[in-house]
């Protein structure tokens, strides 16, 4: 009976949180029945006018009625320990009968909503309001005017420019209007762009809610995306769509292509530029990010806002607990990805351990295809690199194989392994990823990978100056290091040609490192190359990044790429080797010695991925390398570290200094006012700092954090660190920089507390794999969930299969591990391990 009433303690209170009304008040009269008020009889089956199965016994928990008192949800409630799937059949019974058309069945933790005419119950997080549930009825999408809408290649260059075919310039086709076309920037779908979308139509017409286009990188995936989102809002099978991604660059990216090809039919705004009014939009834009922090997504949205969502490179935009930001909304679903869900076929999966990560990626993609209703593998439509090459319109790697002693070692499944040789004999030593530039990258390496790059790199084919380039560095200081090297190089062999502009780092420490990209694609980084008057191209050959320039960088006329670190993500390495696949015509007009104006053209017709570090051999089961290139040996030096050490001066007073009084104080509850203070005192010093303000405003965090860390923290003024903040504002966990910084600034309105945080993530770990029917103790499963997640003993005995000491376990008894589901306790520590940062939970 506690169960049970607990249980509806819970239903009670997320039934007022969603506006239901158990009485009447100034926003209107009571739409909430309670089963004492509520007998199935024939006499009311009749009275609502229904001639529904007659039910000779029972009463229903809840029932919720519309604005004209009329049947619209019942609410079917169980005690904790019961799933409330148990109760669905019993609930449909009484829903037919008085003629609702929903059904919320819940045990104050799990929750389901079911749609009678619409499929199965679907998890949810909260109760749905009054206006949801009648949004949800009155939309009646029209799957057959979805499914027959015809789609021609001009599906988007009639919303550019409705009238382009009357136009003189127009010769009948974009092939032969190649001028015209590029002029107006009109953008005719492809044969495979169409196929896509006619394929996603056929799914529409089989009753799929879920699709999935797994297109190679450079195969236009936004313009086809923007397809997609003209059929649905044309057919009005959408009301309004949103376009998710996972970082900040593509934000801005997807909102000036869908501006570009949908206006003026449709408005794109951006979200956080329009926080007040972004229903006023056909399409919003947004990260993944913006709606998980602080689960805006939950508080800021309802279920029923958007009719078709996208999420754009899917395999990240919805993994781990981003998720359960995805699964929150209603509405159809697209997903887009460049990696193929058999990028991993040469991986023996036996052999992988679980914190290698291709076992990491490999759940990823699975989870992608299982999220798209692509369960076997096969999405919706696919379109490969290999496609786009022989299509002819993408561009094979031609790969350069280069490795020195060290890097000739392959990768390891745990790391990059090394064979060193030491006075016991030769030892292999494993290093992961935060080791590399500690370990390996000496200057001389780094020089010898900067000059054998220097040597080999493909030339622009108008001026003969070095190739526009992207370097992919370990490290920001890494990036830094490689930077200096290069233009020094530079000035050795172009003198006065660059003054230290031939390489820039392009990292988030950068000071508009985002405006930095953009101004590389245009060719004007840091102005116009002087090598060849009038010609277009930039003056900075080379940006040395870490992540910046991987997913979704557009920048067609890059001709080499060169992998300075190793690489551990498939996903990495295709979106990597994907940003030098697209075509490009390098074009210079001058006027010849009669002043005439003459034009030259050279077609991109390769581009060269430089690897240092046996990444394409680590991902590719047989790789037939273009070009192998031996490393010239660093020159031996004797590698003497030189120390300035630092004499520290010892003080011999002679003179007494007796103590004159001594005053014993015991501290109470409220602290030293010392520590009440220190936030404070931390709030003004971050407020006041104008870069810290502007990289917060520009959401460049990992600046944020390093400024704060090298200006701010363990000064003499104040020595503030973590620690000292987290107890002057008495959290019960351990906090972030960023955390802080956002509470100073009012992103969030408050620090959580330990428990606040745990029952989030079960929330979204619920909404990702919600329980079936016969994983009935769902109480015990939440217990387990947290217990996992604070207490290092319960992981280590779960790890090691050290079931016999939960016998004598304080926080997890061996009866309380038996109650949960099998699947789930194998499901969890996995989930955790992956998505959950378990430093916060520390006290």
């Amino acid at each position: 009976m506690k169960n049970e009433a607990h249980a509806r303690i819970k239903i009670n209170q997320l039934l007022e949180e969603a506006e239901w009304r158990f009485f009447d008040n100034e926003q209107g009269s009571a739409n909430i029945l309670l089963e004492n008020h509520v007998k199935i009889t024939q006499t009311e089956v009749d009275a609502w006018g229904n001639d529904f199965e007659k039910v000779k016994s029972g009463s229903l928990d809840f029932l919720l009625v519309d604005s004209n008192n009329k049947p619209i949800c019942v609410l079917e409630a169980k005690k904790e320990s019961l799933h409330p799937l148990v109760a669905k059949e019993q609930a449909r019974k009484y829903a037919k009968t008085v003629g609702a058309q929903f059904i919320i069945l819940s045990n104050g933790i799990v929750h389901f909503l079911w749609n009678l005419e619409k499929g199965n119950p679907k998890p949810i997080y909260k109760f749905p309001s009054p206006s949801e549930i009648g949004a949800i009825k009155e939309w009646n999408p029209d799957r057959k005017s979805l499914a027959n809408e015809e789609i021609k290649d001009d599906f988007i260059a009639i919303v550019q420019m409705p009238d382009y075919s009357e136009r003189p310039e127009w010769k009948g086709n974009p092939i032969d209007s190649k001028d015209f076309v590029w002029n107006n920037g009109l953008r005719f779908l492809r044969h495979y762009q169409l196929k896509a979308i006619q394929k996603l139509q056929k799914a529409v017409a089989n009753k799929k809610d879920r699709f999935l286009f797994e297109m190679a990188t450079g195969t236009g995936k936004t313009l086809t995306a923007a397809g997609v989102i003209r059929l649905f809002l044309r057919t009005q099978n959408a009301r309004r769509v949103l376009f998710l991604v996972d970082r900040l660059e593509l934000e801005d990216q997807a909102w000036k292509a869908f501006s570009n090809y949908l206006k003026p039919d449709y408005t794109t705004f951006i979200y956080k530029e329009h926080k007040s009014d972004w229903h006023k939009a056909d399409i919003v834009v947004t990260t993944i990010q913006s709606l998980m922090f602080n689960n805006k997504y939950r508080y800021e949205f309802k279920p029923t806002d958007f009719d078709l969502l996208i999420s754009d490179e899917s395999h990240r935009s919805i993994s781990g607990n981003a998720r359960a930001v995805f699964e929150y909304f209603h509405g159809y679903k697209l997903g887009l990805t460049a990696t193929p869900k058999d990028y991993l076929k040469s991986v023996d999966i036996d052999k992988v351990k679980e914190n290698d990560p291709r076992e990491i990626e490999r759940r990823l993609l699975r989870d992608t295809y299982a999220t798209f209703g692509c369960e076997g593998g096969d999405p919706t439509f696919r379109y490969s690199l290999l496609d786009g090459v022989k299509d002819g319109f993408l561009i094979n790697p031609r790969v350069l194989d280069a490795r020195t002693e060290i890097t000739t070692q392959l990768l390891s499944d745990e790391g990059y392994s090394v064979a060193i040789t030491t006075e016991e004999g030769e030892e292999t030593e494993t290093f992961i990823s935060r080791d590399f530039e500690k370990k390996f990258f000496s200057e001389k390496t780094n020089r010898v990978f900067c000059k054998t790059f220097l040597e080999n790199a493909m030339r622009d084919p108008i001026t003969k100056e070095i190739g526009k380039t992207i370097i992919f560095a370990v490290s920001q200081n890494h990036a830094r290091k490689i930077t200096e090297i290069l233009n020094d190089f530079a000035e050795q062999l172009y003198p006065n040609k660059y003054n230290s502009d031939f390489a820039v780092q392009v990292t988030s420490q950068v000071g508009d490192a985002q405006q930095m990209t953009i101004n590389f694609t245009n060719n004007n980084l840091n102005g116009k190359s002087s090598w060849l008057e009038g010609y277009k191209t930039g003056k900075t050959r080379i940006c040395v990044t870490v992540g910046m320039m991987t997913t979704g960088y557009d920048c067609p006329d890059l001709l080499n790429l060169c992998m300075m670190r190793p690489i551990f993500s498939p996903a990495d390495f295709v979106q990597i080797k994907g940003r030098g696949t697209r075509k490009h015509t390098f074009t210079h007009k001058y006027k010849n010695e009669l002043n005439e104006e003459e034009t030259i053209k050279e077609e991109k017709e390769i581009f060269k991925l430089f690897d240092f570090f046996a990444n394409c051999e680590y991902f590719e089961e047989k790789f037939d390398y273009d070009e192998k290139l031996k490393l010239p040996k660093p020159k031996s030096g004797k590698g003497e570290n030189g120390g300035s050490g630092i004499d520290i001066d010892k003080y011999n007073s002679l003179r007494p200094d007796p103590i004159l009084t001594v005053n014993e104080e015991q501290i109470g509850y409220e602290g030293m006012r010392i520590d009440r203070e220190l936030f404070k005192k931390f709030e003004n010093r971050i407020a006041m700092d104008d870069i810290i303000k502007k990289n917060v405003e520009l959401g460049n965090w990992e600046h944020v954090v390093s400024h704060i860390q090298a200006e701010i923290f363990d000064k003499p003024e104040e020595y503030f660190n973590l620690e000292k903040l987290r107890k002057a504002a008495k959290i019960d966990r351990k906090i972030s920089i960023r955390e802080v910084v956002e509470k100073v600034f009012g992103i969030i309105p408050k620090f959580k507390s330990k428990d606040e945080l745990l029952e989030e993530e079960f929330d979204k770990f619920i909404s990702i794999y919600p329980p079936k029917e016969n994983d009935i103790n769902i109480r015990a499963l939440k217990y387990f969930f947290k217990a996992y997640i604070v207490d290092q003993d319960i992981r280590k005995i779960i790890e090691t299969k050290d079931f016999q000491a939960l016998q004598t376990n304080p926080t997890l008894t061996i009866s309380q591990f038996k109650a949960v589901a099998t699947k789930y306790r194998e499901v969890i520590p996995v989930y955790i391990k992956d998505y959950i940062k378990l430093e916060q939970f520390a006290a």
